[in-house]
Order: C-alpha cells, then sequence, then structure tokens
C-alpha cells in the first residue's frame, strides 16, 4: 500500500489526483490532504479518503475546518507554516499541486524524504529550479513532472540517451484567444480569457494559457527539468491539444506523446510509476480525429514567449521574478485593475527595474534569495502600477 500526500487537493489537479485514488483506495494510505478556503470541500476529501490530516493554508479557515471534521479522529490545522510542517509527515508519494510559488516550500520539504515528488506546481521549478533538483539529489529523491507537456517529454525519453536529444517541443492549445484579431487582445474582458476551448482548469492557469505565460513558464521547467539548452527548446500551437509535446533526436526521428486534454493521464502515470496503470480518460479515435493542426506561437501575439527566453539566458533568480510579477499581475488583472495585454508589459518592465537596479544573476540559488526576490519582485510589481505608463 502507497502512503500518499496531496497538496493542493482541492484544486483541480488535486481533484482529479483524488478521483484516481478514490478508484482504488485499497491500494493507498492517505496521510495528508491541504486546501485552501473551501473547507467544506478538503472536510469531504479528508472523510472519503480516511486522511491522518487535513490542512488549510488560511489560519481563519482553522474553526470552519475542525467544525467539519468533528468527530471523524482526522487531525486539523490552518496556516503556511502547518502547510510546510505537513510534508514532514513520512510518504512513499508526494503530489505538490497548490498553484503559485507557496508550493515550493511544501515541495522541498517532502524531498527530505527521498522518496517521489509528482511535480504539478510549476513555479518550483521556475523560481528554484537549480536548487530543487539538487535538492532532489541530495535526498536521494525522484521528481516526476506532471504538467502534461513535461510528463509527455519524460515518457518520450524513457530508454534514450540525452546527448542524442536535437530538440523538444512543447505544445500549446492557443488559449481563449488563439483566433482573435491581435488589436482585440487589448480590449479582452476576464470572462473571456477566463474560458478555456480545450481543458477544464482552474482560473487562474486559464487565463495564463490565453496569455501563453503556462506556456512560458513551461519553456523554462523545460530547461531546468531536462538539463536542455534554451535554443533546444521550443513551442508551437496545436489547437487540438492531442500531442502534447515532441522529442526530436539526432538522427532526424521525432517521438510524439498523444492523448486527450485529461490531466488524469499525467497525473496517472506519475501514481503507477514505475509501471502503467489503468486511468479512466478517453481513448483516441484517430480515425475521427482525421487532422492535427499546428501553427507557429507568434511572440507579438504572446510577448510572454519572449520574455521567457529572456529568463533562461538571464538565469539566476530571474525567474523568481519573473513568476512573482506574473502572479502580481494576474491578480491586478482579475481585480480590474490593468489590460489582459498590460500583464506582459508589467512583467516585463519588473525585470528590466530588477536587473538594472539589483541585477538578477546569481551563481549560486539558495531558498532565502529565492524568497527575498519573490518578495522584492512582488513589491516592485505593485509600484510600477501605481504608475500610468504601464502601456
Amino acid at each position: 500500500m502507497r502512503k500518499v500526500t496531496i497538496f493542493g487537493s482541492t484544486g483541480s489537479i488535486g481533484e482529479n489526483t483524488v478521483d484516481l485514488i478514490a478508484r482504488a483506495p485499497e491500494h493507498y494510505d492517505v496521510v495528508v490532504l491541504t486546501g485552501g478556503r473551501n473547507v467544506a470541500r478538503l472536510a469531504e476529501q479528508a472523510i472519503s479518503l480516511n486522511a491522518e490530516l487535513a490542512v488549510t493554508a488560511f489560519d481563519d479557515c482553522y474553526d470552519d475546518l475542525k467544525a467539519a471534521l468533528s468527530g471523524t479522529g482526522i487531525e486539523v490545522a490552518a496556516g503556511v507554516a502547518a502547510l510546510a510542517d505537513a510534508a514532514d509527515r513520512k510518504a512513499d508519494w508526494f503530489m505538490s499541486a497548490i498553484v503559485g510559488a507557496a508550493g515550493l516550500v511544501p515541495g522541498l520539504r517532502a524531498l527530505r524524504h527521498g522518496t517521489i515528488l509528482a511535480l504539478a506546481n510549476k513555479e518550483s521549478l521556475v523560481t528554484a529550479g537549480p536548487y530543487l533538483m539538487a535538492e532532489a539529489r541530495k535526498y536521494g529523491a525522484t521528481i516526476l513532472p506532471v504538467d502534461s507537456e513535461h510528463s509527455a517529454v519524460f515518457q518520450a525519453l524513457v530508454g534514450e540517451d540525452m546527448k542524442a536529444v536535437e530538440r523538444i517541443i512543447i505544445t500549446a492549445s492557443g488559449g481563449a484567444f488563439r483566433d482573435w484579431p491581435l488589436q482585440a487582445l487589448e480590449t479582452a474582458t476576464l470572462a473571456e480569457a477566463s474560458a478555456h476551448p480545450n481543458w477544464d482548469m482552474g482560473q487562474r492557469i486559464t487565463i495564463d494559457s490565453a496569455s501563453m505565460f503556462n506556456k512560458a513558464m513551461e519553456l523554462i521547467e523545460t530547461k531546468e527539468f531536462f538539463g536542455v539548452d534554451a535554443d533546444k527548446i521550443e513551442a508551437v500551437v496545436h489547437p487540438e491539444s492531442l500531442i502534447h509535446a515532441l522529442v526530436g533526436f539526432n538522427d532526424g526521428a521525432l517521438m510524439a506523446h498523444l492523448g486527450p486534454p485529461d490531466m488524469r493521464h499525467a497525473i496517472g502515470y506519475a501514481l503507477h510509476w514505475p509501471d502503467r496503470g489503468h486511468v479512466p480518460v478517453a481513448r483516441l479515435d484517430l480515425a475521427q480525429i482525421g487532422s492535427l493542426n499546428f501553427r507557429p506561437a507568434d511572440e507579438d501575439r504572446y510577448p510572454a514567449l519572449r520574455i521567457a527566453r529572456d529568463v533562461m539566458q538571464t538565469g539566476g533568480l530571474s525567474g523568481a521574478a519573473f513568476n512573482a510579477s506574473k502572479e502580481a499581475a494576474l491578480d491586478a488583472f482579475i481585480a480590474g485593475k490593468i489590460g489582459f495585454q498590460d500583464m506582459a508589459r508589467l512583467v516585463d518592465k519588473v525585470l528590466n527595474r530588477l536587473q538594472q537596479r539589483n541585477g538578477l544573476s546569481c551563481d549560486i540559488l539558495t531558498l532565502d534569495k529565492v524568497l527575498a526576490t519573490d518578495h522584492l519582485a512582488r513589491k516592485t510589481t505593485q509600484d510600477m502600477m501605481q504608475d500610468a505608463t504601464v502601456r
């Protein structure tokens, strides 16, 4: 029986993980579930999976969670510190599905067990990739990618020699605005950006898909996880979202990974690894699909991709600054303070200012440096939003 912990169990990745575990409860012993303000759902999950501990990230939600789990024998905790401490409980398999930089510390703490970290938290690799990978090596832990694109690359590389890899191509749906005239993006609304044509995801990741900030993050993730040069990493728009990634080799071959747009595919691979287990996703009917389409990922339409390439070139603390500024800009867009296209403009300006004033290059990353840069970038983003020249 595998002992599992799910960080972010009430989000879309977490819910899909819970779904897979609930289908075969005899194979899993759930140690910890964590969530945010949806304490009713967190309690429901904890009861159904018989978890040892349920943790909400918010101190003011403690009483509600405690009441919901009264009489069950399930332990309850709340707060950011409790979230990190929950990672100290021994488990064989940890799902890191907390959205944002908040997922970094629990994931790092989980690595100390030397077991498996299933990584759905993009921000961990973007903000602290070299540090995270070094910690995994230090403790003998295995990190399995759960982003559909990186899971696809990981699977395509099984049995292959990285020295033979010439290119890695990650695909993008193009998001909600892939067919919009470029000038129309200036007036795109929150509701329009929150509707994804293919995937069923949370609001923040759906907006990141529309702006391609999610793909920008994935370019950086690819570099950090697979240790390839930035010039070997490509992005292409693939509207059907059936090919998740391709790996090109020095003999001209391209290895493609196909699957339905269902996150349980990548989650299930990580959950059953090193074996392949049954996953209840749709089976593709290629004759019915008929054709697959591709188009360039235009950096005029998606400036986040160009910013990501700058980040990969700079390295050091630029990933931490990029992610923090992106999160703050997304918050501002959701709050109606800036427009859709202003997000990329704002992030670009913040990175330029931090590079000029502080310098973002850094030979050796530490957690303290990453967290300090995260704080500085968020503050700088807030300060610059007061400047009427975001455009």
